[in-house]
């Protein structure tokens, strides 16, 4: 290994409600981005952690191109790159792997936790991660490393779910809170630091004291969890977070996504309700914020209201997102697809859905293709792989990982969030002759 740094054919099965809502269930060809994208803003996020994703040198490309930044300093990120001799069997990939490592933590003394993730190639020769990082964990430990690993694969699965994968890898290593401990609230999903700064304020001055976000900045600050633990969702794809959350003793509490106003509003509700904090007081609390995102949702809703617009499956934002779109700025939704219908997390989004709208879980990408051809929306929400193409045949489109890269959550990103929605419908008024 060499350690490389940045510089079949298709069905539907029948429709099904959904709570008044039909649901396509399509298998088939599928456009996915891969789960190593989520290093991304996960080493950023976390400031002294390093990711080793253990691939090809097409997973180095992918995080060079993917991230796109990093030239004139060091990146928390690398590729332990599976050569032809470990295939071979010619070395052994066990200790090529721990030499790696080692080269990396005398190099690189600030790591305090790495994560060893698995890639589609280590997952088809079946290289054995877990043993590696307990392996290492010994070795290291004592020196102040803390060694996990999960899978970034991109078989059977969409992007977000390496956030998802890496999370529930760390929540084992999550101090225990004892059982008579005040009752804490634990917001789980990475947040941009400003967004999270500005939700710690917000919940100071309702009076919910203990807060911590998971994942933390720093691994020192692994917050404790137990049964007097609430645990509040910041993204809606985070299914085995949730469960290995609950497996520990914490509380669910269900919400609406903070995109929005009303979305918002509702998740620091049930909040509030948890820690028997007056309806009132969060809002004399929250209005002043809310009346600012009011005002800044107005100047986009003449661009969007009686829009129609489609979502592609892809980052497991599309059910929030189009809750947010048809509520709150008044767009029509032609067809919402998703990756995977998890009711327990976007149940309460689910429920906003105007009545009647074409949900599609899973995906036939060709079919999808048909569709929405013939629907001809006013605006696709898709991936990469699709955008260009359907930009050629005269659609407009929104990229969705750029969903997830923004700072999208809370009254004061509300506009913005809008704005990322306007943007190609501005874009394509303008070059029309």
């Amino acid at each position: 290994m060499t350690a490389t740094l940045p510089t079949p054919a298709g069905c539907a099965v029948p429709a099904r409600p959904e709570k008044g809502l039909p649901v396509l269930r399509e298998r088939g060809q599928r456009e996915v981005f891969c789960g190593l994208t989520g290093i991304v803003w996960l080493h950023r996020k976390m400031q002294d952690a390093f990711f080793l994703v253990v691939g090809s040198r097409t997973c180095a490309h992918l995080l060079q191109s993917a991230a796109g930044v990093m030239i004139f300093a060091e990146p928390r990120f690398a590729t332990a790159i599976i050569e032809d001799k470990d295939l071979a069997g010619r070395s052994d990939a066990q200790d090529e792997l721990d030499r790696v490592v080692g080269e990396l933590l005398a190099r690189r003394p600030g790591i305090r936790s790495l994560f060893l993730v698995g890639s589609c190639p280590s997952e088809v020769i079946k290289l054995d991660l877990g043993r590696a990082a307990e392996r290492l964990n010994r070795r290291h430990g004592p020196a102040g490393v803390r060694v996990f690993n999960y899978s970034g694969s991109g078989i059977e699965t969409t992007f977000t779910q390496g956030e998802d994968a890496c999370l529930a890898a760390l929540v084992p290593a999550l101090p225990e809170a004892p059982a008579d401990a005040e009752p804490n609230l634990l917001v789980v999903g990475t947040l941009p630091d400003i967004v999270e700064d500005q939700f710690a304020r917000i919940f100071a001055a309702l009076g919910i004291e203990q807060v911590r976000f998971f994942p933390p900045r720093r691994s020192a600050e692994l917050p404790a969890v137990g049964p007097t633990t609430r645990v509040l969702l910041a993204q809606p794809f985070l299914a085995d977070t949730v469960r290995t959350l609950l497996e520990r003793g914490a509380t669910h509490l269900r919400a609406p996504f903070p995109f929005g106003v009303s979305g918002t509003t509702r998740w620091l509700t049930a909040a509030c309700d948890a820690f028997h904090i007056p309806s009132e007081h969060l809002r004399r609390t929250c209005l002043p914020m809310a009346e600012r995102a009011r005002v800044a949702l107005e100047a986009h809703r003449r661009w969007l209201a009686g829009k129609r617009v489609m979502f592609f499956p892809d980052s497991q934002l599309e059910i929030p997102l189009a809750r947010f779109l048809a509520e709150e700025l008044g767009m029509e939704l032609a067809e919402v697809g998703v990756p995977y219908l998890h009711r327990e997390l976007v149940g309460p989004d689910l429920e906003a859905l105007p009545r009647g709208v074409q949900l599609a879980e899973g995906q036939d990408v060709d079919r999808q293709l048909d569709r929405c051809r013939a629907a001809r929306p006013d605006l696709v929400v898709c991936g990469l792989g699709l955008a260009n193409p359907l930009e050629a045949e005269g659609l407009a489109t929104k990229w969705s990982i750029e969903l997830i890269f923004s700072p999208v959550h809370g009254y004061d990103q509300a506009g913005d969030l809008a704005e990322l929605f306007t943007r190609p419908l501005r874009r394509r008024n303008v070059l029309t002759v």
